[in-house]
C-alpha cells in the first residue's frame, strides 16, 4: 500500500499556495502544522510548469516546512497528484511569473 498524498493549501504573503506531500501532522511545536515530504512532478518532457518550478525552487530542499495553524487554510487526502498551484487570496486568479524576455540590443 502506497503512502497516502495530502493537498496543502495556505496563506503566504498574500497569496494561496497549494503543495502536495506524503506527510502532515499536528507536529512538536505548539500551533504548528508539520508538513513534510513535499512532491514536486517529474518532468519528463519539454514542458515545463513555471508555477511547479518557481515551488521546487523555494521549497525543493526544505525537510520538514512549519505552518502556523492560522495560514492552513485546508489539507486534504488525495488520490493522486494534481497541478501545484499559487493563486492571489482576493481573487482567486492563478499568479503567473511572465516568462523574461531578453533585453532589446541598443
Amino acid at each position: 500500500m502506497s503512502k497516502p498524498l495530502y493537498k496543502i493549501s495556505f496563506l503566504n504573503h498574500g497569496r494561496v499556495y497549494e503543495l502536495y506531500a506524503r506527510r502532515v501532522s499536528s507536529g512538536s511545536l505548539w500551533g504548528f502544522v508539520e508538513v513534510a515530504e513535499l512532491v514536486f512532478d517529474v518532468h519528463d518532457t519539454l514542458v515545463v510548469d513555471p508555477t511547479e518550478e518557481r515551488l521546487r525552487s523555494e521549497f525543493g530542499e526544505t525537510r520538514v516546512l512549519h505552518l502556523p495553524m492560522q495560514s492552513v487554510l485546508r489539507v486534504e487526502e488525495v488520490e493522486r497528484k494534481g497541478q501545484s498551484a499559487i493563486r492571489d487570496a482576493e481573487s482567486g486568479e492563478r499568479v503567473v511569473t511572465p516568462f523574461p524576455f531578453p533585453a532589446k540590443p541598443r
